[in-house]
This record gives structure tokens, C-alpha cells and sequence, in this order.
């Protein structure tokens, strides 16, 4: 596969990025959709997180979005391309899976450094304003998990090509790093408690702590682990938002006295 990759031609690359983006895009949110919205709660697995209704036109404002970044990812295939037509880099083409899954785990904790640290600097009050469009999404889906501003998803979308010119990867192992980045980025932007037994820091959690931090905007910059925050102190603490659906309940519930009476 190693060879076939890089004996395609730029816009070939580019092509087969965009399908290859797009389809894991609307293949894990449409499975994400209908287990949270239908299978799970159905056989009373699990629980939603945040109670309160999406925005008007939240899903078609994520969508579109989403789309501008499958564009940016796609077309932006031609880079780690590049990197091996300019020999800066090259695919070790007879890795096995032992190697292969050394590889992946390796990219795995790479992926979580590198989403940590651009998304903090993504709330800095320089970057801040490329990140807004994403924030959008008070309560989450997972059509939001490329829901991007242009910058944030170019920023986001170079995770691999550092580790590329630092070590021979198997062709196999880099493309396990979308697929796997976007899996539990749908978990994360689920709104959903998969797992409600296991405490707050576990790693089966993530979609609690990622909802928070779209609640409550600040702290759990990490992505599926939790080793950056921890180190750095960015956790959220797990009854943060609390004041935000104690005032919805409230408010629903004059509400829906008001319509009663």
C-alpha cells in the first residue's frame, strides 16, 4: 500500500482524500447519531449529558461547516504526500503488526499532546476568534467534530506530518490516526454518558469531559486521555456545569407552568 500511495499523482491524492475524509466523517456521525439518539437509549445503556435543546440551525450550521474542513483534510493529503515525493520522509513498507500497533499507540499519545496544545493556544486572545465558530455548538453532536473555523482545521490537521520526518511509519499506522482521532472525537462530542459507573477521570469518560468544555468554555483541552490537563491543571471540575441545567430546569419548569395555567 506504501507504494501504491506514493506513486499517485497530486490530484489523485487529493481526490481519494476527500473521499476517504468524508466518509469516515458521515460514517461514524451517523453511527454515533443513531446509537445515542436511538440504540442506547432504547435498551437504557447510558444517559445524555447536557438536557438542553440544540440551537436553530445547529445541525446544518455544523454540517456545513464540517464540510469546508473535509475540503481542508482531503486536499491537505498532498503534504504528507510531498513529504515523501521530496524524500523528506519515507513508509517503512515491511512493518509488522507488532510495529504496526506500536505505531498506533505511539500516534495515539502523539495526537492528544498535539490536540492539547493547539487547542490552548486555539483560547488564547490571539486564536481565540478562530475557535468561536466550533464554541458555537453549546451543546454538542457529533456532526461538530469537524465543525471548524478554516484556521483551527489547518491547525488540527498537520498532527502527522511532524512525526513522519521523525521516524519511518507504516503506511497503515498514519491512516489509523484520522480514523481513531475522529472515533473519539464523535465519543467526545457525543453528548452522551456511554459508561455512566466509571469515575470522571477514566478514559471510557471523555465525552463528559469534553462536553464540559463546551458548557462551561475553559479547561479539558485533552482529547480522549487525560495526562495534559492533569499536568498542566486545565481539569474542569465534573459539577462545573451545574449552575447551567439548574437555571434551564428552572426556567423550563416556568415555563411550562405558564402554558398550564
Amino acid at each position: 500500500m506504501a507504494q501504491t500511495f506514493t506513486s499517485l499523482s497530486a490530484p489523485q491524492v487529493m481526490l481519494w482524500g476527500l473521499l476517504f475524509f468524508g466518509g469516515i466523517y458521515l460514517g461514524f456521525g451517523a453511527l454515533t447519531w443513531l446509537l445515542t439518539k436511538r440504540v442506547l437509549p432504547a435498551m437504557g445503556i447510558g444517559r445524555a449529558l447536557d438536557p438542553r435543546p440544540l440551537q436553530p440551525g445547529q445541525l446544518q450550521r455544523e454540517l456545513t461547516q464540517s464540510g469546508v474542513s473535509v475540503l481542508i483534510f482531503g486536499l491537505g493529503m498532498v503534504f504528507p504526500w510531498g513529504l515523501l515525493q521530496l524524500g523528506w520522509a519515507r513508509l517503512e513498507p515491511d512493518a509488522g503488526w507488532r510495529r504496526i500497533g506500536v505505531e498506533i499507540l505511539v500516534l495515539a499519545v502523539w495526537n492528544d499532546v498535539h490536540f492539547w496544545v493547539n487547542h490552548r493556544l486555539l483560547h488564547t486572545r490571539w486564536l481565540r476568534r478562530f475557535h468561536g465558530p466550533h464554541h458555537r455548538s453549546f451543546v454538542t453532536t457529533p456532526w461538530a467534530t469537524y465543525s471548524f473555523h478554516p484556521i483551527e482545521a489547518l491547525m488540527l490537521g498537520n498532527v502527522i506530518l511532524l512525526p513522519m520526518v521523525l521516524h519511518d511509519f507504516s503506511f497503515w499506522s498514519l491512516a489509523s490516526v484520522p480514523v481513531f482521532s475522529l472515533f473519539f472525537n464523535c465519543v467526545g462530542h457525543s453528548n452522551y454518558d456511554f459508561v455512566p459507573g466509571v469515575s470522571y477521570s477514566h478514559w471510557f469518560a471523555a465525552s463528559r469531559r469534553h462536553h464540559l468544555h463546551h458548557a462551561v468554555h475553559n479547561g479539558n483541552y485533552g482529547f480522549q486521555f487525560t495526562f495534559m490537563d492533569r499536568l498542566f491543571r486545565t481539569r474542569i471540575a465534573a459539577d462545573a456545569a451545574q449552575p447551567l441545567f439548574q437555571a434551564f430546569h428552572k426556567k423550563l419548569g416556568k415555563t411550562h407552568g405558564a402554558t398550564t395555567a
